[in-house]
């Protein structure tokens, strides 16, 4: 049986699909910390304290903080000068995050540059459209203003922050569920990747050993590594230290893909969710990267609102199917 919680990216402040969500049944919230000059600091108490409370007053349970704010975590990626001082603030977020029962924050290691798509209008199934990524178009880029950043840099910087951040979040009872890097090749403009196979996200969960230190699975990533989705279900997923899912696929590899609705992809879709079972993944998963559908203006890729209310229906379709043939076969 499945003993997934499914959850759907919503903004800080409500808007219509917080209504949508609710008449789903979608109870579980994942959601970002406002930050800038006309917010308090994103590791401030009150300030979590509020944003905690505006879910619960509205019926969600906020329960994953996505992604870590920028504001703290690109200076600790990029090993700057000052790194202990936003490690510090890491940490006090965590430890406030604890206080308030938010239980799994999703960060990444996508250092400079976050997720990188080359064309957000591609056309997909009907019209709709979708986002790709085609690494031959930055071919002849410029490095960006970090210059060249190595591989073993990365993985050094991530090793010094996590031996800092784990003994935290243990102590706080809060998860930390890191993300692959999308796109998995690695260097874009002369910035290395090293998040860019199962195997490297396995490398961090045994980096620093601890029930606190964990692992995203968006499996649109995954896929577009050119591996089998459940199989890397069960290879992390056996590790317990799987937190947090985005339950998505593309078509295509690490150097050329474009994503589709949830359904059409080159993954099994049913085989990963059947492995989510066999692993007895208990965490949180939402939607990811919907086309953008007839009448929508696609000022937010990936994220307008028709196609997430399909993916959630095809999500809890294939959720009900899974059960119900586990309980056949139990009977």
């Amino acid at each position: 049986m499945l003993q997934i919680k499914l959850a759907d990216a919503l903004p800080p402040e409500p808007n219509r699909m917080w209504d949508l969500c609710r008449q789903m049944g979608v109870t579980h919230a994942v959601t970002s910390v406002p930050e800038g000059d006309n917010h308090p600091p994103p590791w401030d108490f009150d300030h979590l304290f509020r944003l905690k409370q505006r879910f619960a007053d509205a019926g969600f349970t906020l329960s994953v903080i996505e992604s870590a704010p920028a504001c703290i975590q690109e200076p600790i990626k990029l090993g700057a000068p000052d790194r202990d001082v936003h490690i510090d603030h890491f940490c006090q977020l965590i430890e406030n995050m604890g206080r308030l029962g938010i239980p799994v924050i999703c960060h990444n290691w996508m250092a400079g540059l976050s997720w990188q798509r080359t064309s957000m209008a591609l056309p997909g199934r009907g019209g709709a459209l979708v986002t790709g990524y085609h690494h031959a178009a930055l071919a002849n880029a410029p490095l960006t203003k970090w210059g060249e950043i190595t591989e073993e840099q990365l993985w050094d910087n991530m090793r010094y922050f996590l031996e800092r951040v784990v003994p935290v979040a243990e102590r706080a009872g809060v998860k930390l569920a890191v993300h692959p890097d999308d796109p998995p090749i690695s260097p874009i403009r002369g910035i290395a990747r090293i998040l860019t196979s199962p195997e490297a996200m396995k490398r961090v969960i045994d980096m620093v050993p601890s029930p606190a230190n964990g692992v995203t699975l968006c499996q649109g990533t995954v896929s577009s590594m050119g591996v089998d989705v459940p199989s890397a279900i069960r290879l992390l997923g056996n590790t317990g230290r799987v937190f947090f899912v985005h339950f998505r696929d593309v078509r295509g590899g690490p150097e050329s893909f474009v994503e589709t609705f949830q359904d059409e992809g080159q993954t099994d879709m049913a085989a990963a969710m059947r492995a989510y079972a066999e692993v007895g993944f208990d965490g949180y998963l939402r939607v990811d990267h919907v086309p953008t559908m007839a009448g929508e203006d696609n000022r937010q890729p990936g994220y307008e609102m028709l196609g997430r209310l399909f993916a959630i229906g095809y999500v809890r379709g294939l959720i009900d199917a899974i059960d119900n043939f586990a309980m056949d076969k139990e009977q």
